[in-house]
């Protein structure tokens, strides 16, 4: 396979968002094709092209990818955005997987039943504002620099603004005690293609909704 990455996953965030993030920050059009029914992921997955039997799947390279983690350090690393040593990706792997932690505390959250959704929110203020963003206000602070990892853009900087922005969906002032984050995320969302990412029209999908809950739970099975 040739041309652009084809992504293969539900139309809306989910855990092709971070995939999407990352593609759009390193330049790279890609195209997307969307499941939308049980019947169309049973069909891939009886095709064969789903090596777990689980979406997301990227087509890039001549290989059907799946396990967004492993998506994303190929995609990271393609694209030069991985550290320039093995020291630098410990770093930066280091810090993806705290984000990703938090984000995983935010991809769920519609799923919750109403009367868990005021204790989740909660408990997601609390670890953004206490565990999480605390850890790389203090890091942007005693380096100086404008980026996380060796004072250049990497995988680390893009998904630690898609938290930063879906915390503040749900959290609006979550950054208030936090300046250098504040500084960070001004940056971050100025860097060119970051910034096409960010205007409407984009490939950046909206926060999830009833809809979308109510597609997931169809396409898996959910109850």
């Amino acid at each position: 396979m040739s041309g652009k990455p084809r992504l293969t996953y539900i139309n809306g965030r989910g855990r092709m968002e971070p995939i999407r993030w990352l593609l759009a920050a390193a330049g790279v059009e890609f195209e997307e094709n969307f499941v939308e029914t049980k019947e169309q992921l049973e069909k891939l997955i009886k095709g064969g092209d789903l090596l777990f039997q689980q979406v997301p799947m990227v087509e890039i390279d001549g290989m059907k990818m799946v396990q967004t983690r492993a998506i994303l350090r190929y995609i990271a690393g393609k694209y030069n955005l991985y550290g320039k040593d093995l020291k630098e990706r410990a770093l930066i792997d280091m810090y993806v997987e705290g984000i990703t932690d938090l984000m995983q505390m935010i991809m769920m959250f519609p799923f919750a039943p109403a009367e868990a959704k005021p204790k989740n929110l909660a408990s997601i203020e609390e670890k953004a504002t206490k565990r999480y963003f605390p850890v790389f206000e203090k890091i942007l602070k005693q380096h100086g620099q404008d980026f996380l990892v060796g004072n250049r853009l990497s995988w680390a900087d893009v998904q630690l603004l898609e938290a930063i922005l879906a915390v503040e969906e749900k959290v609006p002032a979550v950054l208030s005690g936090f300046p250098q984050l504040q500084a960070f995320k001004t940056k971050m969302s100025n860097v060119p293609t970051i910034k096409k990412f960010l205007q409407p029209g984009s490939a950046r999908k909206p926060p999830p909704d009833e809809n979308y809950v109510a597609l997931v739970m169809s396409i898996f099975n959910l109850s």
